[in-house]
């Protein structure tokens, strides 16, 4: 097993931060500005995120700080805007307005599928069979939890708006692996301030009433924990898992949403919550029991990123080191081969004979 190490926990702390703001997202929903107008609501938790994490960073930098991410990298993060921040969140209000909510559950279920195969036929990302077998039992306990349970399907431009969004995010996920290596303060802060300003613009011009302060603050803290802090980790996950498995994980939240129903809002445990329980502990369980060792070989890279010197990062510094790891500077990764256990992180994206 690669250990249930740094890797993993990020994952999994997004999809609990991103499911449990769900159940408190929808008791927003009975507010005025947000029966008007969806798309203010996700403006709201989008601003709250973008805004959250620009403050962070700002503290955190003493100040505003060039991201210094790499000139070749700037395309992915702006497609990864597009899709994610812009295309994703407006498909999504679309597809709710004509569909059931328990339907919109269920098809938001393909986002986790369409990264994977995007992750794997686009991007070469490796994978084996555990690996599958794991992400599709993750994605049928999902299913489960989301089936309807006596509202009728609706068939339209519903569905094909929410398999649309999910496809715009699976593309975002991937893109986003790209530029993973960078600041994800900066990365997920960004997305949030796009969204955000998309999303509550649309909503003023289709008049929608600035919602009063209680309700904006709330909309808000929601969205900073749920979307931007879940995004952060998010991030991180994709720089040590890759993007399949980080989707994987990541799509255990309607899960955590349920759980919080029942322990926090009282809802009944019914058999299907059991049922979506076991699927999706088998399947997680399948991928942190992983190993996957051969011999590799690391090209030459020069990049920047926040690491400790572990195996792949002996090197030296060209200024005042005060010896606390981890640390972030430009540095180069010489040319290596050797054989340990990985995962498909920002070292190990090579191709396998």
């Amino acid at each position: 097993m690669i250990g249930l190490h740094r890797a993993a926990w990020p994952a999994l702390g997004a999809a609990i931060l991103f499911g449990a703001s769900t159940p408190f997202a929808k008791q927003l929903i009975g507010a005025d500005f947000a029966t008007a107008s969806p798309f203010m609501l996700a403006g709201l938790l989008y601003l709250g995120s973008g805004l959250g994490l620009t403050l962070v960073r700002l503290v955190r930098d003493k100040g505003w700080q060039s991201p210094g991410m790499p000139r070749n990298e700037w395309p992915w993060l702006l497609g990864a805007i597009a899709f994610g921040g812009v295309l994703g969140p407006l498909l999504l209000m679309v597809g709710l307005a004509h569909t059931t909510a328990a339907t919109a559950s269920l098809f938001l279920n393909l986002e986790s599928v369409l990264t994977a195969v995007l992750a794997w036929m686009v991007f070469r990302e490796n994978t084996d069979r555990r690996i599958v077998l794991g992400m599709a039992l993750i994605v049928a306990g999902g299913a489960v939890l989301a089936w309807p349970t006596g509202e009728a399907s609706v068939t339209g431009i519903g569905p094909l708006a929410l398999a649309g969004a999910c496809l715009a995010w699976a593309i975002d996920n991937n893109l986003t692996r790209k530029v993973s290596a960078s600041d994800a303060l900066f990365i997920a802060g960004s997305k949030g301030l796009v969204a955000g300003s998309v999303n509550t613009a649309l909503g003023l011009a289709l008049g929608a009433a600035w919602p009063t302060a209680s309700l904006l603050s709330s909309a808000m803290l929601i969205g900073f924990l749920g979307y931007g802090l879940s995004l952060v980790l998010f991030v991180l996950a994709l720089r040590g898992l890759g993007t399949a498995r980080t989707g994987a994980y990541f799509s255990t939240a309607p899960f955590v949403g349920a759980a919080m129903s029942i322990a926090v809002f009282g809802e009944p445990a019914s058999s299907i919550f059991w049922a979506a329980t076991a699927l999706m502990g088998l399947g997680v369980w399948l991928h942190l029991t992983e190993h996957h060792s051969h011999e590799h070989e690391h090209m030459a890279l020069h990049h920047e990123h926040g690491h400790r010197h572990d195996a792949h990062h002996q090197h030296t510094h060209d200024f005042e080191w005060d010896a606390v790891e981890p640390h972030a500077h430009s540095h180069q990764h010489e040319k290596m081969t050797h054989r340990h256990a990985h995962y498909p992180d920002t070292h190990h994206r090579h191709s396998h004979s």
